[in-house]
This record gives C-alpha cells, structure tokens and sequence, in this order.
C-alpha cells in the first residue's frame, strides 16, 4: 500500500443514489471489496424523490436494455433485501381517441408486455372517473417501489455483504487508482463517479460536453379519502405517452401532442406529466411540472400545485376540498439531449449518469452493464 493511502479497495463508489447502489450490488456480486462515499449524511437526492415507479415496458433502444435487466435485479432485490414492491403492471388511461389509437399502435408493437384494455377494465384499475376513460393499456412489465424505503433497504442489504459506506463524505480529488476524500486518501482499482445532476462538481468539462442541466420537479402526495379503489398499479395519462420513448413508435402521437398543447396551454407550459403512484398507506404521489435549468431554484409556485390538484380532482372525480395534502416537495434529476452519460475521462475511472427522469428504471440495469464491461470486457 503507498504510504499516503489510508486503505484500498478494489472498486470506490462516489454517489449512494440507485446508480451509485447498482455497481456496488454489480461488484460485490463479483467478489469484490467495495467503499461507497456520499457527501450527504444519507440519501436525500433523485432515488428517493420520485414515483417509485420503474416505468420498464414503456422505454426503447438501450434504455429498454438497461431496463429489462434492472426489472431482474428489482425482483431480485425485493427476496434478498426485503423491498416493499408492486409487480402488477401499470396502467395508461386513454381520454381521447387518438390517445386510443397510439396505445393500439404501441401495443401492436408489444404484444407480449402491452394488453389493451375497456374502459370499464381501465376504471377499476385506476380509479379514474369512469366518464372519462374511453380505454386505456395495462404495460405488464411494470413494477413499484416505495423510493424512500427501498434505498435504505438496499443500503443495508449491501452493507450486510461487506459494503462499506462513509456517509457525510465529500469528495476533494480524484486521480487514476486514487480517491481523495474529507475522511481519508483511498486507493482503488476502480472509481465510479454516480453523483446524477452534480456531474458538474467533479467533472465540468464532461458534464458541459454531454449539456447536462437540472431538472426540477414540482411533486406532492395526497389522501383521498373518497377513492373508489387502490390503484392496481402506477398510472399514467395521454401526457406521459409525450414523455417515454416507447410510445414514438405509435404514429398518432403526434396528433395526441398537437391536440393536448392545444387544449391545456397551462398543462404544456408546465412540461406536466400526469401521474400517479399510492402508497401502501394509501395516499397518492401526484406529478409532476418540470423546468430545466443550470441550478434548481428552491422557491416553488403555489400555482404549479394548484393546476395540479385540479387536475388530480377532475381525473378522479373527486371534490377538491376532499384532497387532502400530505407532502410538497420538489424532485430534482438530471438531463441532457442523450439519454445516459457513460464516460471513462481517466483510466479506471468511470462517470455513469441517467441523464433523464428514468433512474428508477434503468439505474441497476445500466450500472451492471458498467460493471460487467470493466470486468467482463468482450474478447477477453
């Protein structure tokens, strides 16, 4: 060991978001002595901001890859570490025709994982008030976790087979086979680089090559006392068919865009998708408005809420007065035009980002391809 190390491990992790967690699950799968360092005292970023929804059946080219794999390593993950998990599928409602048509389309593309649904089907599914579902889809591959619990539960899963985290640890420098931290100088033969949006700490010149921003979110979640029944599974709307790059095969899409930023300029000026995810408790996590930016403002428009309350009230048919408001609070991801960042600017050391708002998605899967390239490269 060189004298100026205080340990060395074989892989060091900066970043304890699912990203970061993936290639610590990929590395200690292969026998190696694995450090994960975080600079917050614990996971308060993306991983645990968002639906819980790994939206899977909905992605195309290698999102889709990165997806089928991480739907294995959740199921996984639910047995080996415990997580709390929802493996029905999740649902799209069509309010319009044209939405009906391009989720006959995408479903024609997907017959194995898409199932085409009656309005009635779709109405005891979601919830939705039953005069405004015409039909919908039922995506099989779906799956939910609850975001706040199931990190905390891969973290101690992963700590129970020889990870080891330092919490509360920034990151000052890092050089080929060396990690320079506020609680030591580690050697490793690898580094992973797993901050999402705070590529631009570490690394500026990659993150300003690859045009990463901010995203920020405006999310809330809600009881709804007079809910006809739990949702089967996570919902998604004609909005989010705008937003999944598995629907750009239906080639009505783009009239169910045209029509949609026709009909709610105030839905597209927030970038909203609309949809929803509940809880085991039974309050519901309503979203999202979105805005892009180099740094995310902490300052959140009362109004932003409001459209989406409204919107939630009407989907539901529901009072809404009888919404009742448990949390507000503001998601963050990073993006970019690419959907990934996966770069090696120094020798052995790795930048990995979801440069979307897919992580939950596709983090384990992409993290264990990563992993696998570094030790299983092809032709070896």
């Amino acid at each position: 060991m060189a004298k100026d190390l205080d340990r060395t491990v074989d892989v060091a992790i900066v970043g304890a978001g699912i990203v970061g967690l993936g290639h610590a699950l990929a590395a200690v799968d292969r026998g190696l002595r694995v450090l994960v360092v975080d600079r917050t005292t614990r996971q308060i970023g993306s991983t645990i901001r968002n639906f819980g929804h790994a939206c899977i059946t909905v992605q195309s080219g290698a999102a889709q890859v990165y997806a089928d794999r991480s739907r294995e390593l959740w199921l996984r993950l639910r047995e080996e570490a415990g997580l709390w998990m929802r493996d029905g599928g999740g649902f799209v409602v069509a309010q319009h025709a044209d939405e009906l048509q391009a989720l006959g389309e995408f479903a024609a593309r997907r017959p194995a994982t898409v199932q085409m649904l009656d309005a009635e089907a779709v109405v005891a599914a979601t919830g939705v008030a039953p005069q405004l579902a015409l039909g919908g889809a039922h995506l099989l591959d779906d799956l939910q976790v609850n975001p706040r619990e199931a990190v905390s539960a891969i973290t101690a899963y992963l700590e129970s087979r020889g990870v080891e985290f330092l919490f509360g640890t920034a990151v000052r420098t890092i050089r080929s086979g060396r990690l320079h931290t506020t609680r030591g100088r580690f050697g490793a033969d690898q580094i992973v680089v797993a901050v999402n949006y705070d590529v631009d700490q570490l690394f500026p010149e990659l993150s300003a090559a690859y045009e990463v921003r901010r995203c920020g979110l405006d999310m809330l979640r809600v009881a709804m006392p007079g809910l006809r029944a739990p949702l089967a599974g996570p919902v998604l709307t004609g909005w989010s068919m705008l937003r999944y790059s598995g629907f750009g095969v239906s080639p009505s899409l783009r009239a169910v865009r045209a029509r949609l930023h026709d009909e709610n300029p105030a839905f597209a000026a927030l970038d909203i998708n609309q949809m929803y995810t509940q809880l085991p408790d039974g309050s519901v996590i309503v979203g999202d408005t979105h805005y892009r930016d180099t740094a995310v403002t902490p300052f959140q428009q009362e109004s932003s809420f409001d459209v989406l309350l409204d919107a939630t009230a009407d989907f539901f048919g529901q009072d809404r007065a009888s919404l009742q408001v448990v949390e507000r609070w503001q998601g963050v991801y990073a993006t970019a035009p690419e959907e990934f960042l996966v770069e090696e600017p120094l020798d052995g050391v790795h930048v990995v980002s979801v440069t979307t708002g897919i992580g939950m998605t596709t983090g384990l899967g992409l993290a264990d391809r990563v992993v696998s390239e570094i030790y299983e490269p092809v032709g070896a």
